[in-house]
């Protein structure tokens, strides 16, 4: 009988090892999880050619300072692996609104689509890379004519071959309204010219009912 109760004792140790062995073994083998995280932004108005100088938010609104006809816009996007594992064939796109030109920064630019692309290549786990744009905003006659001031939006993304993510920022454009003709008031001199003007049809009125009455 003790012999049993030592057998079973042991076998119950070793289930219990055998269990847990399993349990730990689970928490090594879950899948990896895949995710991004991009961040864009945009730079206030200035008239620094250092992208770095500037101050970066995420959205420039009515309220906010406000970007001219043929200014300068800097951008900034930062792109995060926040998955469990490493990452590869990151492509990065930039879908440029209308009113903006791309002036410096990477990749290359279709003009036909608005899309600014380039190969972010590897990301390891919780590695971030920064890119900064530099655009343009298009001459006052190539902004619209019936808009004094207008906001647009644009927008970010990155794709890895697992996963993929984006984001999107606001800017407002304001331009120069030329103001509409001055119309004369009518000051003492008008007045002046309308009296003599009225005196003059009087007068005329008054010589050709004269004539009419000599002829009768």
């Amino acid at each position: 009988m003790k012999k049993l109760i030592i057998y079973l004792t042991l076998l119950l140790g070793v289930i219990i090892y055998g269990l847990s062995g399993k349990t730990v073994s689970a928490q090594y083998t879950q899948p990896p999880s895949y995710s991004i995280s991009i961040n864009k932004m945009v730079g206030l108005p200035g008239t620094s050619n250092d992208a770095s100088s500037y101050q970066y938010y995420d959205n420039l609104g009515v309220t906010d300072p406000r970007f001219s006809p043929g200014q300068y816009v800097f951008f900034k996007v930062i792109v995060k692996n926040t998955s469990t594992t490493t990452l590869g064939d990151m492509t990065v796109k930039d879908y440029v609104p209308v009113y903006l030109t791309p002036i410096e920064g990477p990749g290359t630019f279709d003009s036909i689509s608005r899309t600014l692309s380039w190969d972010g290549g590897f990301f390891d786990v919780n590695q971030e890379k920064t890119y900064y744009l530099k655009m343009q905003v298009e001459q006052q006659n190539s902004l619209p004519s019936d808009k004094g001031l207008f906001c647009i939006i644009n927008r970010a993304q990155a794709t890895s071959n697992t996963t993929s993510g984006e984001d999107s920022i606001q800017l407002c454009i304001e331009k120069q309204v030329a103001a509409p003709p001055k119309v004369p008031s009518a000051g003492p001199e008008m007045g002046l010219i309308l009296v003599a003007g009225e005196i003059a049809l009087f007068v005329g009125g008054l010589t050709l009912k004269y004539k009419l009455g000599r002829h009768n």
